[in-house]
């Protein structure tokens, strides 16, 4: 008989080599995996040939299954099968509802580990060469849901805006305009902004601007979710920042 267990794995930001080793050998070893629509699915290589694989994907607005379904699934499968991966975007316990899917499971008494992954909210940025803290421009950085559980906007999006940290917001591209409103209202409209769509995949798209023009450049370049924003002084060490308003700058002063 298969002991019933759970490994809860961060697949990482997108790009496959981001996953940790310790995740890539908890894949190898499952008997079942249920994975996000976030999760790269050429992680799924790494599985046994007999595992069973299952798509319980999960985007805005888009569902397959609710959260208290995946959770039963998680457990149900768990006792019929052996060792059940449950392969999350990015990191579990950061905006993944990771916990409660382990509390879920505890209640059953099915042991389960938690392996950390590389969240979006910092390879993204990097992956275009932007760090969220650096001296003289960063000392800290805030990372805020742009929907909360009720769908609206995080009340820390007007605390955030007051600070001089990096200001990281994950799912938050159909708050975008609230988003620079609320910056605009403190005075914060030529605050450097990115947007990273699917940050460290190959099919990767991104831009920078500030917050008074940036909604009209996603606009005209069509980003969508999935994507980071990036709010802060740290994104106009960005070449194209440089390029783009230093010379804007510089031609104003010179009149």
């Amino acid at each position: 008989m298969n002991i019933p267990r759970i490994s809860l794995i961060g697949a990482g930001p997108g790009d496959i080599e981001l996953i940790t080793l310790k995740g890539i050998k908890a894949i190898e070893s499952a008997d079942v995996i249920l994975y996000d629509a976030l999760a790269n699915e050429e992680l799924l290589a790494y599985a046994k040939p007999d595992a069973v694989k299952v798509y319980v994907g999960k985007r805005l607005g888009k569902y397959v299954y609710t959260q208290e379904q995946i959770n039963y699934q998680i457990v149900q499968l768990a006792l019929e099968y052996g060792h059940v991966v449950r392969l999350k975007g990015g990191d579990p316990f950061v905006f993944g509802r990771g916990f409660e899917e382990i509390e879920y499971v505890r209640s059953f008494n099915i042991p389960c580990e938690v392996i950390s992954g590389v969240t979006s909210a910092i390879a993204a940025p990097a992956s275009v060469g932007i760090p969220v803290t650096t001296r003289g421009y960063a000392e800290s950085f805030w990372v805020i849901t742009g929907t909360t559980k009720t769908g609206e906007l995080s009340n820390d999006i007007k605390l955030a805006a007051q600070s001089t940290a990096t200001v990281v917001v994950l799912m938050g591209m159909s708050k975008l305009e609230q988003i620079c409103a609320i910056f605009t209202d403190y005075q914060k409209q030529d605050t450097p902004v990115a947007i990273v769509q699917n940050g460290t995949r190959d099919n990767a798209k991104y831009l920078v601007g500030t917050i008074e023009d940036i909604v009209s450049k996603v606009k005209t370049k069509k980003l969508s979710n999935p994507a980071v924003i990036v709010i802060g002084e740290v994104v106009s060490l960005h070449p194209e920042f440089i390029e783009t308003y230093l010379k804007e700058e510089i031609r104003t002063m010179r009149g």
